[in-house]
């Protein structure tokens, strides 16, 4: 039988440590939440691999270093609100809701979105809610929010996720120009989002964050 356990530990020591992550309440939930039951099934031997899972479909369930990074960078706070879109079956918003006070999760997959609500509830996570709708739209009933963390790649930031920030809140996100990827961080200032370039990683783009096309005659 697999010890899951075990390799929680290693994934911490090996890919989240010594990336510089080392806040207390990024390890302690990343030791927590049982990575392996928010994967499909096919894919709960390599739940702990170093690198992006790949779900099919063009997404991916982030790798753990590129997560933990990511959450570093955004240093959450209990009571926070924080908004996790492509949430997938929701590992990353598990995560979350042990680091802060609620957790809004937005999928567009109507079978990942339930099996992600289903597995936050029986393990307990009482403060995370998944949403079935569009990634690009977000949760604009439940807006705003002081963080947003987006579980995949974008070429542009849609406005209406803008518009879902908090004055002074922060947002984290990955974006690709052609091959390459930037991680960067965002903190919003009088309606607008100041961003800065933080580390290097690669995701697929999500649905409705790519650059529109442009038609030249």
């Amino acid at each position: 039988m697999t010890d899951f356990s075990a390799r929680r530990v290693t994934m911490v020591d090996t890919q989240v440590r010594p990336n510089d992550v080392t806040k207390f309440p990024i390890i302690e939930a990343m030791l927590a939440i049982p990575r392996e039951d928010f994967v499909p099934e096919t894919l709960r031997e390599a739940a702990y691999v170093g690198e992006n899972l790949d779900l099919g479909g063009g997404r991916v369930v982030l790798e753990p270093r590129t997560l933990a990074k990511m959450l570093d960078a955004l240093a959450l706070e209990p009571g926070q609100s924080v908004l996790d879109l492509g949430c997938g079956l929701g590992y990353s918003t598990a995560v979350v809701g042990r680091m802060t006070g609620r957790v809004v999760g937005v999928e567009e997959d109507a079978a990942w979105a339930a099996e992600a609500q289903a597995v936050l509830a029986g393990h307990g996570v009482t403060n995370a809610t998944v949403q079935c709708g569009p990634i690009a739209a977000g949760a604009p009933a439940l807006a705003p929010f002081d963080a947003i963390l987006v579980q995949g790649a974008a070429e542009v930031l849609p406005e209406a996720i803008a518009a879902q920030l908090k004055d002074g809140g922060t947002i984290v996100c990955l974006f690709m120009e052609g091959a390459l990827g930037v991680c960067r961080l965002g903190r919003k200032a009088d309606g607008a989002i100041a961003w800065r370039n933080i580390f290097n990683a690669t995701a697929p783009v999500l649905p409705g964050f790519a650059r529109k096309a442009e038609f030249v005659f």
